[in-house]
């Protein structure tokens, strides 16, 4: 085992998978092994990652370095998806015996039974407040549904952060407030019904499963890994397994971890009170995840390392961004921070340049001109542009603007099956279906471009357009077939 941990930084505004695939070819990041000089030991290496995409795009830019022909790689594994197949070596399907885990969709009916079956057992006055008023309950299936996928989401988070639910119970004294009592009962389905239901089952939650893979290929790690290189990159190690996992990797005599953007400007003692919360918002700055790790590696800021470069004006501007975000409690530090960017001011307009900031009054308007900055790149020959945001309706919106203007976006978090032609005939479908054939839903059936009801699409047209004008305008027509005939 390595006495230090070997981690290395790559800075914000360098190409990451780029550098990485540089950084691994040359021999920087594991010492010994430059394996652009012996391609065919690359079969040896494993790369962990975060993502499915960044796996690929690993893989490109090492096929890209290596003069584009056949190229042997390696095991590039994303960190959500490894499982006990013991493909790789690191888990040993006879030491980790795990059960299966169960799909959602039989995981959501489930408990979907299971909270009914909690409804039901509640007596009639526990649905009442102290001072006589109702409390709300699952009344319908479709209720139990909706509240087993949030419970569902609870469990998973618990799983994947290490949630000990055995405290559960102190959390909510006797004597408070009946619909307290009530939560907390309904709370027990996650931690008594559920685990006694997956034991019978022989199943495990696909969160925990995951989780104790991860440990599991961790603990592998530490006790010596395979001899063979390991480099994980790109994660920032938010969640408990992966860190313990990353600690692992780092601490290997011919392991590395590269790290997405720590920050180098942030003052010592800033930085330091991250992990424990210790500087008011600290917990929501975007430093505290990495900061957390390093805790967890053991291994201070100032002994990781530096991959790849940046500009001046792309250093600068990282630095300005990393000012902008300081925890609440220190933003009394601006003033300086505006003193000392004024100071330079060539080297700040460099930073600033092709920043914009767009304050829009309504949603609406925001899709407007994100769409409308993206439709202008395609003015210029080779340009690209990109959309980033964790918020799914806006790049809904912004997709929907692009598509007013003819321009088809790759929305890379996929689209909803709901949202899919075959989805939205289903529903279609289903609503008719439920609505008894109302005028409404015949209309939005007969005119989706996959109604063909076994006939061309020009018939189907016709038939649609002839139903609509001698049927279903004028006074609503009630519901079922038989007021269409």
């Amino acid at each position: 085992m390595a006495r230090d941990p070997r981690v290395f930084s790559i800075p914000a505004g360098a190409p990451f998978l780029a550098t990485l695939a540089d950084g691994i070819l040359d021999g920087t990041l594991i010492p010994g092994t430059a394996f652009r000089d012996d391609p065919l030991a690359l079969a040896d290496l494993t790369v962990f990652l975060p993502t499915r995409r960044a796996a690929r795009a690993l893989a490109t830019a090492l096929v890209d370095r290596l003069g584009g022909g056949a190229t042997v790689l390696p095991r590039i594994r994303p960190l959500g998806d490894v499982d006990d197949d013991g493909a790789d070596g690191l888990t040993d399907p006879a030491g980790l015996d795990l059960p299966p885990p169960m799909d959602d969709p039989d995981r959501l009916v489930a408990l979907a039974g299971l909270v009914l079956d909690w409804r039901r057992r509640l007596a009639p006055e526990a649905l009442v407040t102290p001072a006589g008023h109702p409390i709300t309950v699952p009344a319908s299936t479709a209720d139990a549904v909706h509240l087993a996928r949030d419970l569902l989401a609870l469990i998973d988070q618990a799983a994947v952060d290490g949630v000990d639910w055995s405290g559960l119970s102190a959390l909510v004294p006797d004597d408070y407030a009946a619909w307290w009592q009530l939560t907390l009962g309904f709370l027990g389905i996650a931690t008594g019904a559920w685990p006694a239901h997956l034991a019978e089952l022989g199943r495990m939650d696909p969160a925990a499963h995951r989780v104790a893979v991860l440990r599991s290929v961790a603990e592998r790690l530490a006790a010596g890994g395979l001899g063979k290189p390991v480099i994980a990159a790109g994660s920032t190690g938010s969640q408990p397994a992966t860190a313990a996992l990353l600690a692992a990797v780092s601490r290997l005599p011919n392991g590395a971890v590269v790290l997405p953007g720590l920050d180098f400007d942030l003052d010592e003692a800033t930085f330091a009170a991250l992990p424990g919360g210790r500087v008011d918002g600290a917990d929501s700055h975007p430093q505290a995840a990495l900061a957390r790790l390093l805790a967890v590696m053991g291994i201070d800021r100032a002994g990781v390392r530096h991959l790849g470069t940046v500009s001046p004006a792309a250093a600068t501007r990282a630095r300005i961004l990393s000012d902008a975000l300081l925890p609440a409690s220190l933003t009394d530090r601006w003033p300086t921070i505006s003193g000392r960017l004024a100071a330079d001011p060539r080297g700040t307009a460099a930073a600033l340049r092709g920043l914009s900031i767009a304050v829009a009054a309504s949603e609406a308007e925001e899709a407007l001109a994100i769409a409308a900055a993206l439709r202008e790149t395609l003015e210029t020959p080779g340009a690209i542009a990109a959309l980033v945001t964790p918020d799914r309706a806006l790049a809904r919106r912004v997709c929907a603007e692009l598509d007013r203007f003819g321009v088809s976006a790759e929305d890379t978090a996929g689209v909803p099956l709901a949202r899919t032609p075959p989805g939205v005939l289903a529903l279609i479908l289903a609503d008719c279906v439920a609505a008894g054939l109302d005028p409404v839903g015949v209309v939005a059936l007969t005119r989706h471009p996959l109604a063909a009801f076994g006939l061309s699409r020009p018939r189907v047209r016709s038939a649609a357009r002839a139903l609509e004008l001698t049927c279903l305008r004028g006074p609503r027509l009630a519901a079922g077939g038989e007021a269409l005939v």
